[in-house]
């Protein structure tokens, strides 16, 4: 049986007791791909709500892997499958109606890449006359799809999808790297014999295997470099059948991984960034994996583990080829490394191998060289498990609102009727449909926002005809009211106030309020890009223990009213809805599709509908408190992503208390925040006006 030496064991322990402290251990590792496994699942299940079947949506890399760490900050990797363009191996898999495109995987195409031939429509023939700009005819006849196909309008739609939609990049959120493919249902004929290999490590097993030939491939717009037709050529992806391998890893294969990546970010990157890519160390560990026997990827030996990749790594630097671990005819390394660069690439790693684990003291990332410092000498670093289990929450809280969101806002102008039909239709498809796993999960995280906003808009059709309220409304309304901590509860408080039934109203916004912990709940908002604050710590906390059920009662989303929900809103509030002067309108973009709704934060709302309540109800004492709270929200609440919404209903109650001057302070401070699709133009000119006429 192999022996760990005792100093390599030492390292190994404290290594890996250290990778666990950032957040490199089973638990997070599983809550991460939970997390963005379920991200991806609420996307595609809305949009098939809404009968978008063009596109599935899939999220590979680091970060639904469970592979990276906050100081790494991996990018998201999204691939958008678009579903209506088959992609075919073999004649007989051919699909009349659709346009066919039919891999060709010859000598004519670089290992690891294809080129695809179009087909006619109604017969499993080659097409012929094509004489679109997306596709080119060769010299025998064939017309080939070229990559330009993907880079105009696919995925410019695209873009402004998904949860990461108004942070790419920015405020210490990850980039987003986004690629539109098309999907084979079939194994690609270049990796068939990669299901009949084993090696030393009997890694795949069968079963794997089995699994991944199940997945068939995806073909992306990306010629091979150097390649004579590469414009034509699409790189053939095994993405499915890597993200099967790699959740099929053990917790130190997987911290293998970690530190390799951290090597190349602190060593390489600095000097000669982007010439060794996580792909290619993610292929080295696949390669090792296979080729050794399971019993050295263990937490006492994951310094050797390391040294066996960062070897191979070597190995294949010499070389100048790093094969494809499904498909090794394809050399991820072809043209990446200069002849100047190599010697010190060389040179760098063979330093980090003959450290014998000295060198990764040098390692700032995640400050991992420091930690293991410490626990050395036996000091007990910080972990930063709550750190990520926020941002896991947090982001898949405003992925369930902006998935919902996207589809909303296509409603704003509809009629009423219509509005109502197309949200019956999507709850019907909730309940009728069986579904379990993931998407059971996703549903239910959903189907409370279809039930809140049909609920509201059937009570404001009530309101309007009858000034009353259907117990049907208030059924459907009753069944969202746990999409988050107050934005569904207070929609039914808003309704009750506009039909004045003022009891009720006050016994809803107790309730919030007293569900609503300060020292936990966090406002997520997601209708537009601003630098995010740190989270409460009482969040951290909560989010480390629990999974997407704390979205319940530890966020809090925004409050939206369409045009057709108007008489649910305070008019106070209506104003909103009208904020844009056709100047204002002129500049708007697809992101700023919120505005002609009534958008409001949750907190601000609730003391805003308390004040009126109390109000109501001759309470002077609780009136004067909820406007404190009010005010004190909008100047110490970090992440109000609505400040000026905000200061405008403070504004109205500075008016209803006849402080004039304040309230025109707070419509001046909203302007300041946002000068132009503001409401508070308006309740300035009208202001102004009531002034001038009292002067008058």
């Amino acid at each position: 049986m192999y022996q760990v030496p005792n100093y390599t064991r030492t390292v190994s322990m404290r290594l890996s007791e250290v990778l666990s402290d950032i957040g490199v251990d089973e638990r997070i590792v599983m809550k991460r791909r939970r997390a963005w496994l379920l991200t991806e699942t609420i996307e595609n299940v809305n949009n098939q709500l809404w009968n978008k079947y063009t596109h599935m949506l899939y999220y590979f890399g680091s970060q639904s892997e469970g592979t990276t760490t906050i100081g790494i900050n991996s990018d998201t990797d999204e691939l958008y499958c678009l579903n209506h363009i088959p992609v075919i191996q073999d004649w007989c898999e051919w699909i009349p109606g659709l346009p066919n495109l039919l891999m060709i995987q010859d000598d004519s195409v670089s290992p690891g890449y294809c080129l695809l031939q179009l087909l006619q429509r109604d017969a499993p023939l080659p097409a012929d006359g094509e004489s679109k700009q997306s596709f080119f005819k060769d010299r025998p006849g064939k017309v080939l799809l070229k990559q330009s196909f993907m880079s105009d309008d696919n995925l410019a739609k695209l873009k402004s999808h998904g949860p990461a939609r108004v942070d790419q990049g920015s405020h210490g959120c990850s980039d987003r790297d986004i690629v539109v493919a098309l999907h084979c249902k079939t194994w690609p004929q270049q990796a068939r014999q990669w299901l009949d290999q084993q090696g030393e490590g009997q890694w795949p097993s069968a079963e794997m295997k089995q699994y991944c030939s199940r997945t068939g491939c995806f073909v992306v717009p990306v010629g091979c470099k150097g390649g004579d037709i590469r414009q034509l050529e699409w790189r053939i992806s095994t993405s499915l059948a890597e993200r099967c391998l790699m959740f099929n890893l053990n917790i130190t294969q997987i911290r293998c991984y970690v530190l390799m990546k951290m090597v190349i970010k602190s060593f390489l990157d600095p000097q000669f960034e982007d010439v060794i890519s996580s792909y290619m160390c993610k292929t080295v560990l696949f390669h090792c994996i296979a080729n050794s026997h399971f019993y050295i990827w263990r937490e006492n030996n994951l310094l050797s583990c390391l040294s066996l990749c960062l070897y191979l790594l070597y190995n294949n630097i010499i070389n100048e080829n790093c094969p494809h671990f499904i498909i090794p005819r394809n050399n991820l390394m072809m043209g990446k490394i200069s002849p100047v660069v190599k010697p010190y690439i060389l040179a760098i790693i063979n330093n980090i191998i003959n450290s014998e684990g000295v060198a990764l003291l040098g390692i700032k990332c995640d400050d991992l060289g420091s930690r293991l410092r410490h626990k050395l000498n036996n000091l007990c670093p910080f972990k930063t498990s709550e750190r990520i289990s926020a941002h896991l929450l947090y982001d898949m809280a405003r992925c369930v609102s902006i998935s919902f969101n996207n589809n909303y806002v296509t409603l704003k102008n509809k009629h009423p009727n219509e509005v109502v039909q197309t949200l019956t239709n999507c709850i019907s498809k909730i309940l009728n449909d069986k579904h379990d796993g993931l998407v059971q999960t996703a549903c239910q995280l959903v189907a409370p926002w279809y039930n809140t906003t049909l609920g509201s808009v059937f009570a404001s059709i009530n309101i309007n005809q009858q000034n009353s309220v259907s117990v049907d409304a208030l059924k459907l309304i009753s069944l969202g009211l746990n999409t988050d901590v107050a934005s569904s509860k207070l929609k039914l408080a808003s309704i009750f106030y506009s039909v004045q039934e003022i009891q009720k109203a006050d016994q809803i916004l107790s309730e919030i309020e007293r569900s609503y912990d300060l020292q936990i709940v966090e406002p997520a908002c997601c209708c537009y890009d601003f630098e995010k604050k740190a989270h409460r710590q009482g969040f951290f906390a909560t989010c480390d223990i629990h999974n997407e059920d704390a979205i319940q009662y530890a966020t809090a989303s925004c409050v939206r009213f369409l045009p057709c929900e108007i008489h649910c809103v305070p008019i106070e509030l209506r104003y909103e809805m009208v904020r844009s002067t056709p100047e204002d309108r002129i500049l708007l973009t697809e992101e700023d599709d919120w505005m002609d709704n009534v958008v409001v934060n949750s907190l601000p709302y609730l003391y805003f509908l308390q004040y009126k309540v109390n109000s109501h109800l001759g309470r002077n004492i609780e009136k004067q408190s909820a406007l404190s709270k009010l005010f004190r929200t909008i100047k110490t609440e970090p992440n109000l992503g609505h400040r000026e919404t905000a200061f405008n209903i403070l504004g109205k109650c500075m008016e209803q208390e006849g402080r004039v001057r304040d309230a025109l302070q707070c419509y001046l401070m909203s302007l300041n925040l946002r000068r132009r699709n503001n409401a508070a133009k308006i309740h300035i000119c009208t202001l102004l006006s009531v002034l001038g006429n009292f002067r008058a």
